[in-house]
């Protein structure tokens, strides 16, 4: 039997202009993969061209994180979009990271999308083609991160487009291994040592505990860590440390 492997991936750049959210110095000595805010949602041409250049450095692979067009609301609001205007958007949105990318060194390697467009693309197969259409039209097959089972995965495995399964070790699940709504009680996990074993659990065993309490199989290669959250670069220092102390390889999966 091989020893488990996982990739860790994390949302970075998420600030604009003078504000910054997240602590990407600190969480790029730890990820593998950078989800890296391309305006839409968060992030600025200066900021998504440090990212680049910082991942680059450190052999980090670099993601595009698409969304809708909401800076007021983080990307985290329900909004529907005509599909042709998502498309061009999704397009829109590589294509300016692509360019830090190559300035760096590197190139994008893979899409994930945020927020709300993350959660509507599991069920919504009319914006999850959309997505995927965009992706299209950078002109890259480019992998795409997302919910195992998803409209989204469905999508781009029908265009061709390589898929990979990520889970959430800070964030609750449903039985049928969909992520309870951040509107919901609970949705989002702030206990460490929780967060920890739901790591290990997911990365090892590929099982984590709903939030009825039924175990949930999850077969995923990525798994997030949020950076937006207090202590955010810490916790993925102590999951990152957790996960080679079990012997767990963390490598990229692009």
């Amino acid at each position: 039997m091989t020893d488990p492997v996982i990739d860790l991936n994390a949302d970075l750049g998420e600030g604009f202009g003078r504000w910054r959210l997240t602590d990407d110095d600190a969480l790029l000595s730890v990820v593998t993969s950078a989800n890296v805010a391309c305006g839409f949602h968060a992030g600025d041409p200066v900021t998504m061209r440090r990212i680049c250049d910082l991942a680059a450095e450190r052999s980090v692979v670099i993601g595009a994180q698409v969304s809708y067009r909401d800076l007021a609301g983080f990307g985290r609001r329900a909004m529907d979009v005509p599909p042709d205007e998502l498309a061009a958007e999704i397009a829109y949105q590589i294509g300016a990271l692509e360019i830090f990318a190559r300035a760096a060194g590197a190139r994008v390697g893979y899409v994930k999308p945020h927020g709300a467009l993350y959660n509507r693309c599991v069920h919504d197969e009319e914006q999850a083609v959309a997505v995927v259409e965009g992706i299209g039209l950078a002109g890259e097959a480019l992998p795409v991160l997302g919910l195992p089972g998803s409209q989204l995965h469905a999508a781009a495995a029908r265009a061709g487009l390589p898929v990979v399964a990520e889970s959430f070790a800070d964030r609750a699940y449903t039985a049928a291994g969909t992520l309870v709504s951040r509107r919901e009680p609970d949705a989002v996990i702030s206990d460490a040592d929780t967060v920890l074993k739901r790591a290990l659990g997911i990365a090892r065993d590929r099982t984590l505990t709903s939030i009825d309490g039924q175990r949930v199989d999850i077969d995923a290669r990525s798994l997030c860590l949020h950076g937006d959250t207090p202590g955010a670069a810490v916790l993925a220092q102590r999951v990152r440390a957790e996960l080679d102390a079990a012997g767990v390889r963390v490598a990229a999966f692009a």
